[in-house]
C-alpha cells in the first residue's frame, strides 16, 4: 500500500481509479484542490466515487458514504464524501 495524491475538480462527483483503503484529506496544493488517501497501488481498474456537498445542500444517502473532509473556498465550504469501501 501507498499514500497517493488524486486531483479533484468542482463537480457533484468523479469517479478515480484507485481502490482506496483509507481516505486521508482534501486540501488544497498548488491552486488545485486534491485528495490523500492510502490506497492498494496494485487495483488500478477499481472505481471509486468521491461526492462534493456545499453546506446546505441535500444529500442522500448518506449512511452509504464515508466523510473524507471539510475545505472552505472564500465563503463557500464543500464537504467530501467516498461512497462506502467494499472490499
Amino acid at each position: 500500500m501507498k499514500i497517493f495524491k488524486y486531483k479533484l475538480d468542482f463537480t457533484d462527483e468523479q469517479t478515480i481509479y484507485a481502490k482506496i483503503i483509507k481516505p486521508l484529506s482534501v486540501q488544497f496544493q498548488n491552486k488545485e484542490v486534491c485528495l490523500w488517501a492510502v490506497v492498494d497501488e496494485k487495483e488500478i481498474q477499481h472505481k471509486e466515487t468521491i461526492r462534493i456537498y456545499g453546506t446546505g445542500a441535500l444529500i442522500e444517502n448518506v449512511e452509504n458514504m464515508i466523510y473524507i473532509s471539510t475545505l472552505q473556498i472564500g465563503a463557500f465550504v464543500f464537504h467530501y464524501f467516498i461512497d462506502k469501501l467494499t472490499d
